[in-house]
């Protein structure tokens, strides 16, 4: 177990689409997504300030479309952001019905449905103590949920990245076909982009590499995971400068 040892004010926390979807797979499970939003109450009632960025691999997965060769690149991640407005809604519902103010903001500008983002607000947001649900990816295609997560987190002045991933850190190899696949308690960026590791893109951990910026790997699986592994009570990956 890989304990994070020092105190952070302001962590982005980086979920899965997947992590939202119902046993059956229906693309929304109302308990998961109640369990999650207890989860980040709680986070964000022991002091840490919370921006969240969902992807929306439950509903819908650009790649997969475009490798399937009828639809094109730009137009599947667009659909994909449409995807993670969907996914962010709906968790800060989840929220404020747990008790905690929270505000969808997305990339993709739709203002009858939410607010578009802009990085003073959501530091007026995060500042105020509400959590800031960030949706629409970068508002581009091309560029995966998790160079979003990364590049809000710099924008946001964040200290860490969690990425709540459906493996409890990152391992030198898929733990679920490779049994011998080795768990990493910490590593570098460089480790990470030289490794070719798969937990997270290289652009985001090039990114996160730049702006010095922590990353925290482990599962969103684990009893109150957010607090947990930031607390250093649940298995963890670390990857720092």
């Amino acid at each position: 177990m890989c304990s994070v040892t020092r105190p952070y004010r302001r962590v982005l926390v980086k979920l899965s689409g997947e992590a939202f979807a119902a046993p059956d797979g229906y693309w929304l499970s109302a308990q998961i997504l109640a369990e999650l939003a207890a989860d980040i109450a709680a986070t964000a009632e022991a002091g840490t300030q919370l921006a969240i960025v969902i992807g929306g691999g439950n509903i819908i997965r650009g790649a997969r479309m475009t490798q399937a060769g009828w639809i094109d690149r730009p137009t599947a991640d667009s659909m994909g952001m449409l995807a993670t407005v969907m996914n962010s809604l709906a968790l800060e519902t989840a929220l404020n019905a747990a008790g905690v103010s929270a505000r969808t903001m997305s990339a993709v500008s739709m203002p009858s449905i939410c607010e578009t983002y802009a990085r003073q607000p959501a530091l007026h947001y995060l500042d105020r103590g509400q959590v800031v649900v960030l949706a629409g990816g970068t508002g581009n295609p091309f560029f995966t949920t998790d160079t979003a997560a990364v590049l809000r987190a710099a924008e946001l002045r964040c200290q860490a990245v969690l990425k709540a991933t459906q493996v409890d850190g990152v391992y030198s190899a898929d733990p679920k076909s490779n049994p011998g696949a080795v768990r990493y308690d910490r590593l570098t960026h460089d480790e990470a982009i030289q490794r070719d590791l798969k937990v997270m893109d290289t652009a985001a951990f090039a990114l996160a590499r730049e702006s010095r910026l922590t990353v925290i790997v482990g599962s969103v699986h684990a009893p109150s995971s957010v607090r947990a592994i930031l607390q250093g009570g649940a298995p963890s990956t670390v990857v720092a400068p």
